[in-house]
């Protein structure tokens, strides 16, 4: 009974509009005093949750996108994607995939990544005759590389939801080629959307240009040869790295670009602060959620009830898959990693796979929820930086959704693309 309170409770003040993160709460909470346990034992649970040291990494790498949002190191990278690949038919939609993997593997943000390219980008398209349904698509498909390519704080959320057992590390080097595979698919789908539509190409700049647009875009790229080498060399733990890197972004755009205002500097300050509480507070009341779930032993019963239904992994693995893509497309992501990985990572662990590649394939799946409605922050934001309805939109994005889905299935089905650069670099499961 007490677990139809949770879950009804949740159910209720989801559709009442409640905020996840208090809907989580105020779920636990209900059910805790249904079983007659001291509500005390909820709140030291939701404290205990956030009383985690690597979870102060998650406020430096929110600060470090916020800082490069502001302070000039978005507008470098798109001019090195242009010069690179702007030469080719519709390369502006090129360009904008290539553009969110260089911003993401920093940023490590979806909605970091669309706020500032998709600012730049898509009026830039859009003034190029490119239609305004292709700029948005493109802008928030390509986005997700923000969470598979490292650093993403949604990987340290998934390590401490399913234990503390899971290598950061092995996450962040987990996601670079599933990321980058990604990346060439959503590019080969505006490539030929583009062709068809006959956007016309831009002439290559020259050698010179692209040489000069590396060159000014390097120092904004060094953070994240700071975060990834710092980690990887042992000369840093994942949180210091996390803390170094943002204070590299903020001497780069302060010192080095000279970009960085006050204004903008107070900006990435509130937002950072306003993200991380949104984060912390999910994380708090997801685990006295949690801790309910595994008082009840939902984990083990839902794994065993899978198991029966079939011994199959590529069955299994579709359903997981089919889980988390109709979950994302209700809910929050960061929620959805705390309440999710506990439940099916004992189903992925039972049938062979590895918990780092689980750990992509739930970054992927997620991450595509984040393009889709009801709930997809992401493209919301990409059409309101359009200014379009989401209904414009959706009727000629399932091409590069197509695109995603081939990438989730070479991850979900082929662990190497995952864990090949984990165990060459630091011997994950040798």
């Amino acid at each position: 009974m007490s677990l139809a309170v949770l879950f009804g409770v949740f159910v209720l003040t989801l559709a009442l509009g409640v905020p996840v993160s208090f809907s989580l709460g105020i779920a636990a909470v209900a059910a805790f005093w249904w079983e007659g346990i001291p509500l005390a034992v909820a709140f030291q649970q939701m404290t205990s949750g956030m009383n985690v040291f690597s979870l102060l990494a998650i406020p430096f790498f929110i600060f470090a996108g916020e800082i490069m949002l502001h302070g000039g190191i978005a507008t470098r990278l798109i001019n090195l994607a242009s010069a690179a690949v702007g030469g080719v038919k519709g390369g502006l939609g090129i360009v904008n995939v290539l553009a969110s993997m260089l911003f993401g593997g920093i940023s490590g943000s979806a909605v970091a990544d669309t706020s500032a390219l998709g600012s730049i980008l898509i009026p830039a398209m859009r003034a190029k005759g490119y239609d305004t349904d292709y700029a948005v698509n493109v802008t928030v498909t390509s986005s997700i590389a923000g969470i598979m390519i490292p650093p993403s704080h949604n990987m340290i959320l998934f390590s401490l939801a399913a234990g503390g057992g899971v290598s950061v590390s092995a996450l962040f080097l987990a996601g670079v080629v599933p990321g980058a595979m990604m990346c060439l698919s959503l590019a080969v789908a505006a490539y030929i959307i583009g062709a068809r539509r006959g956007y016309r190409a831009d002439p290559f700049p020259g050698l010179r240009r692209l040489a000069r647009a590396a060159a000014s875009a390097f120092p904004g790229l060094f953070t994240a040869i700071i975060i990834l080498g710092g980690v990887l060399g042992g000369v840093f733990t994942v949180t210091e790295s996390a803390a170094i890197g943002a204070l590299w972004a903020v001497v780069c755009t302060l010192l080095v670009y000279r970009e960085l205002t006050w204004r903008g500097f107070v900006l990435s300050v509130a937002q950072s602060v306003r993200t991380t509480s949104v984060v912390m507070l999910l994380v708090g009341t997801a685990t006295a959620f949690a801790y309910m779930l595994a008082l009840h032993r939902v984990p083990e019963l839902l794994a065993s009830a899978m198991l029966g239904f079939s011994d199959d992994p590529v069955i299994l693995m579709l359903l997981i898959n089919a889980a988390l893509l109709v979950l994302g497309c209700i809910m929050d992501m960061a929620a959805l990693i705390l309440i999710c990985t506990p439940i099916f990572l004992p189903v992925a662990t039972g049938i062979g796979l590895d918990p780092v590649q689980f750990g992509m394939v739930v970054m992927m799946n997620l991450g595509l929820g984040l393009t889709t409605p009801p709930v997809g922050a992401v493209l919301f934001v990409g059409c309101a930086i359009a200014r379009v309805r989401i209904e414009e939109v959706m009727g000629t994005i399932w091409p590069f959704y197509a695109a995603i889905l081939v990438a989730l299935a070479l991850t979900t089905f082929w662990p190497p693309l995952s864990l090949a650069l984990p165990r060459l670099l630091l011997g994950y499961g040798a």
